[in-house]
């Protein structure tokens, strides 16, 4: 592994780890309270880094999607419906 990759694996970590101690410490994260939306755990969470052109907000959230989809798997969050925000479990 070459050091741009470690240091890519080293950040994919913190991000992680910053996503999940912000639902630890939001009220509407807690388990059986109704979760919070991708777009504003995003935000929030201070990863948004404005509009440009062909990189709306939208488009810079599929990071964000990925976290939850990995703190998912490991089996510390959910998602409450199909489309529906996310809570810890």
């Amino acid at each position: 592994m070459n050091s741009f990759e470690s240091r890519g694996v080293e950040i994919r970590s913190l991000a992680k780890a910053l996503v999940y101690e912000f639902m630890l410490t939001s009220p509407q994260c807690q388990a059986n309270c109704e979760g919070i939306k991708l777009a504003q755990m995003f935000r929030e969470c201070g990863f948004d880094w404005g509009p440009y052109p062909k990189t709306t907000s939208s488009n810079q959230q599929h990071w964000v999607a990925a976290i939850v989809q990995e703190l998912k798997s490991e089996g510390k969050i959910e998602r409450i419906s199909e489309s529906g925000p996310w809570r810890l479990l």
